[in-house]
């Protein structure tokens, strides 16, 4: 039972951090009614600045405190992926209202690349590393109720509260608040939205701005887990089946599919991975989310699909 219970809450911490990433594909879905493909490179993209922010700053201002360092490195970044919401909103998004939605699928595609390109550009292809300060050494929990307790990492579950914060906040902002009910509008129709006031320009520059605080905030956990290189976009791409599976227009859906996901692949790999073979973890995503296109298209919490004639 004891096996059972870490094994559990290990795939919940790791659910609640695909939770996070996935809240930035609906988000961007919510406000441009646009499956946003490059959710995955923001992440990367944001990640490699953080790394290399928190080296050049406190190198360049002869700052000796890591905390003063990666606070100003934070907010620099941060400040780029305001940088790049905004160019997204002026060069891509701005040229594209009302087009149809393969149309925007496309154009985040072509963002995915350039973003690809220009983060290895200007912040270099190495590894790099990301230290906030999150603790590395595992601790033992429940130890009078099970033998040896359950072993759990402090970074993760540091992480998964961190990511559970962040989630709980803006699922509060985006549903009780204007901007929230702005970007429903914009969603619905865009040149409804544009004809009653509302802003389309500032919106959309909003809420990629907020999917580019939560590719930061993903991007310097994961990258402090695993280091800052290429195949991050890879993990980020995890959060695919987490949105098909909660629903694209659902920001409870995707935190209640990122912890099915998390939750499933630990422990799909660790009672059935020995009967085919193991590797279950690479692909039992993708699979649970084929499955609900088939039977659940809208997933678990997303409206219900209705062709118009």
């Amino acid at each position: 039972m004891g096996f059972f219970l870490e094994t559990l809450i290990g795939g919940l911490m790791t659910g609640m951090l695909y939770s996070l990433i996935a809240l930035g594909f609906v988000l961007i879905f919510k406000a441009s009614g646009v499956f946003n493909f490059a959710q995955g490179a923001m992440v990367l993209f944001a990640a490699l600045a953080m790394a290399r922010f928190s080296e050049w700053i406190p190198a360049g201002l002869g700052i000796e405190s890591k905390t003063l360092g990666n606070i100003l490195a934070f907010v620099a970044a941060m400040a780029v992926m305001v940088g790049v919401a905004w160019v997204i909103e002026r060069w891509v998004l701005g040229k594209l209202v009302n087009q149809e939605g393969i149309t925007l699928l496309m154009a985040t595609l072509g963002v995915t690349y350039f973003l690809d390109g220009a983060g290895q550009t200007i912040f270099g292809s190495d590894i790099y590393k990301i230290d906030v300060g999150l603790p590395k050494d595992p601790i033992f929990l429940l130890e009078n109720v099970f033998q040896g307790g359950i072993l759990v990492g402090q970074e993760d579950l540091y992480a998964a509260l961190i990511a559970a914060s962040m989630v709980a906040v803006l699922a509060a902002f985006f549903q009780y608040t204007a901007t929230g009910r702005a970007l429903r509008a914009v969603a619905d129709d865009h040149q409804a939205a544009q004809s009653i006031g509302i802003p389309l320009n500032r919106i959309w520059v909003i809420v990629w701005s907020v999917a580019g605080f939560v590719a930061l905030v993903a991007g310097i956990i994961w990258g402090s887990k695993l280091g800052v290189q290429f195949s991050l976009s890879l993990v980020a791409l995890k959060a695919l089946p987490v949105v098909i599976l909660g629903g694209l227009t659902s920001v409870p859906g995707a935190i209640i599919g990122g912890l099915i996901i998390g939750v499933g692949e630990k422990l799909s790999e660790v009672y059935i991975g020995s009967m085919v073979g193991g590797g279950i973890e690479i692909w039992f995503a993708y699979a649970l989310a084929l499955i609900f296109l088939l039977v659940r298209p809208q997933g678990l919490f997303g409206e219900k699909i209705i062709d118009r004639v």
